[in-house]
């Protein structure tokens, strides 16, 4: 993100983002990965190498990674509330950023400021 010079500019592009953090549904941080098994059924056909393919979430939980299945008609639905989590977490590294903008402006001008003096 191109971070303008200008104060008021940073100022306004930051309360923006802030406008738009609010979340539009569920937020899920999480990956949503497809993955073949194997059910362990003799003279099934994922013996021979054809496995079971299902969706599955794999997220961090108290420190641990877990593994959650997911029905095939909530897969569309569970992607969107990944696409929610990636959105905000983007939001939220631009307002960081443009903050950290400000905070700089702010003390340039500052010395500037008392260099005149």
């Amino acid at each position: 993100m191109k971070v303008p010079k200008h104060p008021a500019l940073v100022r306004r592009m930051c309360l923006a983002r802030v406008k738009k953090l609010a979340a539009k549904g569920p937020v899920l941080a999480a990956s949503l990965v497809r993955k073949g098994k194997r059910c362990g059924r003799p003279g099934c056909r994922c013996e021979r190498g054809e496995k079971h393919m299902g969706y599955y979430l794999t997220f961090k939980q108290a420190g641990k990674t877990r593994t959650v299945y997911v029905p095939l008609d909530m897969v569309m639905e569970v992607r969107g509330w990944i696409a929610e989590h990636k959105r905000l977490k983007q939001l939220s590294r631009e307002i960081s950023e443009l903050a950290v903008a400000q905070v700089r402006m702010h003390v340039a001008e500052r010395h500037r400021r008392a260099g005149r003096r």
